[in-house]
């Protein structure tokens, strides 16, 4: 059974009894151990699953994959496989740049179709791509890349709406935003909808568009660069005509909270959650994801940020985190050559230094308080002054533990998020040493809910 939307209650009913987290902006480690790699990405939903596809940055600018994960809760991510990888020549090939990979299902074809911006190492080509695959996390057959309707693209998106009708969300400096309706099987542009610029509006890019009831809502960043950006939006009754003026929808002056618009997930008829990427632009591997509950009320749209957040199955499709305690990690128990190190943006001052190495340097928390049985999200506050991640096995309760990665933050301690079994009451033990022989972070806090 495949959606057009993607409904979340049903997908998280059973979240709603534990307290996994979405941490905007942390270290998002999957099974395997790294850091998630889907950036610009899009979403689909098939079968109670969510794929995630998006751009495997862990190479750097160059393409190397166009990576899929998989999800029943939206916090919890396995990858699957690569759509597309590079190869020895061609548009795939060496020195390449693909970004903001989208795939929409064509109900006629039976086809799973690939869109993405194709371009030179110096972005002088300006390109989209077309790919098409038999299963939505299978691999692609490339087809090939083009201008759509001869004009430039860069930041582009899908749309699919509710009659099975495909649309391009493209870009270019001359032309603007522009909508333009797809072929019967979504691999050719046919013709232009709606244009921003040439109706005199704003000039935006990293377009995303859903549709609430009988209204469009088109989302979009301004032309000021990945981390000067208030994202904003219009809204309108029909896609040819009638968009409304662009408006801020994060705090002002936030810069949509350090992020820009990859995609805009339908959650029910009346709500949604923002996707949005944390670009580092001189390490882009590290780049982060911000994803937060939209609020929508008739066509108006707001949204705050929040340290973390909870996905569950009631009415507004989210909570406010749970209340945290703080443990201290020059509290804990020091074994190796660990020792404290200068912190001066830690919560103390200082934070537990040489985790790992070739002195086993560890840090044992003990006496961790859990109102719950179950699966529950722990952020872990550390530091890694270098340009790679570092890597930690972090044990809980005596389990033979699991890689964690973590990602560059040289001043101010960041996030990473850790998903284990805790028992109820303050029986609980967690365990951070090094990966095989490799230095881990240096860790201020362990930051465990409490129900």
């Amino acid at each position: 059974m495949r959606f057009s939307s993607i409904p979340l209650t049903a997908a998280l009913s059973s979240v709603a009894s534990a307290s996994l987290q979405v941490v905007p902006g942390g270290t998002w480690t999957t099974p395997d151990g790294e850091h998630l790699q889907a950036h610009g990405a899009g979403f689909v939903y098939e079968n109670g699953t969510y794929y995630m596809i998006g751009e495997d940055k862990s190479g750097g600018h160059s393409f190397t994959n166009v990576n899929c994960y998989s999800s029943t809760d939206l916090v919890q991510w396995t990858y699957v496989g690569a759509l597309l990888s590079r190869t020895g020549s061609g548009d795939l090939g060496p020195n390449r740049v693909v970004e903001r990979p989208k795939v929409i299902y064509n109900d006629k074809t039976g086809k799973y179709v690939l869109w993405m911006h194709m371009d030179s190492s110096n972005y002088g080509e300006a390109r989209v791509a077309v790919a098409t695959g038999d299963s939505v996390c299978g691999k692609y057959e490339y087809i090939r890349s083009f201008q759509p309707l001869g004009r430039e693209s860069r930041d582009m998106g899908l749309f699919k709406d509710d009659d099975g009708k495909g649309y391009l969300l493209t870009e270019d400096r001359d032309y603007g935003l522009r909508i333009v309706s797809l072929s019967d099987d979504f691999t050719t542009p046919e013709n232009d909808i709606f244009s921003w610029k040439l109706e005199g509006g704003n000039r935006v890019e990293a377009p995303a568009m859903i549709k609430l009831g009988d209204t469009y809502f088109m989302f979009a960043s301004m032309m000021t660069g990945w981390d000067a950006n208030d994202n904003q939006y219009t809204t309108s009754k029909s896609l040819r005509s009638g968009w409304s003026e662009w408006k801020k929808f994060a705090d002002r002056g936030s810069n949509t909270y350090n992020s820009q618009t990859t995609y805009i997930l339908k959650t029910s008829e009346s709500s949604a959650i923002y996707m949005g990427d944390r670009w580092v632009s001189d390490n882009l591997m590290a780049s982060t994801y911000v994803w937060l509950p939209l609020d929508i009320s008739g066509t108006t749209v707001t949204m705050k940020n929040f340290v973390s957040w909870v996905p569950t199955s009631n009415f507004a499709s989210w909570r406010n985190p749970p209340a945290e305690t703080s443990y201290e990690a020059e509290a804990a128990t020091y074994g190796g050559k660990a020792r404290n190190v200068d912190c001066s943006g830690c919560s103390g001052k200082v934070a537990a230094g040489y985790i790992g190495g070739p002195d086993k340097g560890s840090v044992t928390f003990s006496g961790i308080r859990s109102d719950i049985d179950g699966l529950t999200t722990i952020r872990i506050k550390f530091l890694n002054g270098d340009s790679s991640p570092r890597y930690a096995n972090v044990r809980v309760n005596g389990d033979q533990g699991r890689k964690v990665a973590f990602l560059t933050a040289r001043n101010n301690p960041a996030s990473s998020t850790l998903h284990a079994n805790l028992k109820k009451g303050s029986g609980n033990t967690i365990v951070i040493e090094g990966f095989g022989n490799g230095w881990g972070p240096d860790i201020d806090r362990l930051m465990v809910p409490v129900e």
